[in-house]
């Protein structure tokens, strides 16, 4: 799934490629989607790129092919979305609005085990939404778990995989806003989008760093980060 901005920029670029034989430029695509920087621009393109929507033209400027489009993006999906543009709302895992599990209720006992909700999937490369499913749910050992709220999520990506965390692992997520330096975090970027990385402050900016070496070290100011909770335990099916 791809967030609002991302969605509109692959639109923007692929419309304007069949209108104009060329990509638009970085001011023409800020100005579209109503950015405040170009630097906002680099990371969706990068973000769409490491997905698989997109991809740059190696020595040639203003060099943008789309290499697929969502299903959204049929006439149809856009209909949709026009319709409901303006009432947008991200389902992400917000500290404000923690969607509340149906039965059975998160962490209660089964013997030897807990009963947790696993909300969806989260991005270990480029930051997706983390999708809430109240239906979804996964029983972990009690005895990897301390106090406090926890929950679960699925693993999409491999830019966390010189930490062992693998496309398709299940994360066990301790709820909680702070976390030390170099903790594995579930952050709220930017009010909108969720990814697990490793966790760097310095001053007033947050780094939150791929464990990949293909994937770049982000930087945000501290007021773009919000901590959603620290990793706690990971499990694997074979």
């Amino acid at each position: 799934m791809l967030t609002r901005k991302q969605h509109q920029l692959l639109l923007y670029v692929h419309d304007y490629l069949k209108d104009n034989g060329v990509s638009p430029s970085f001011d023409e695509m800020k100005d579209a989607l109503d950015l405040r920087s170009k630097s906002g621009i680099h990371r969706l393109i990068t973000a769409l790129e490491e997905r698989g929507f997109i991809r740059r033209l190696p020595h040639r400027a203003r060099a943008l092919e789309v290499v697929k489009l969502p299903d959204s993006a049929t006439p149809e999906g856009r209909r949709d979305m026009a319709e409901t543009q303006s009432g947008f709302q991200p389902r992400v895992i917000s500290n404000r609005n923690f969607p509340a599990a149906t039965p059975p209720p998160s962490k209660q006992p089964m013997g030897d085990m807990v009963t947790l909700p696993l909300y969806g999937q989260i991005a270990a490369g480029t930051p997706i939404e983390a999708l809430r499913d109240n239906s979804n749910f996964v029983d972990i050992p009690a005895h990897i778990l301390g106090r406090g709220e926890h929950y679960a999520l699925e693993v999409s990506g491999d830019s966390m995989i010189n930490a062992g965390i693998l496309d398709g692992d299940t994360v066990v997520i301790e709820r909680c806003e702070s976390a030390e330096n170099g903790a594995i975090v579930v952050a709220l970027v930017e009010g909108e989008e969720v990814t697990l990385k490793r966790l760097r402050r310095k001053g007033a900016s947050i780094a939150l760093e791929a464990e990949n070496p293909a994937y770049e070290t982000r930087i945000y100011r501290d007021d773009q980060v919000k901590i959603q909770g620290r990793l706690a335990a990971l499990f694997r099916q074979y």
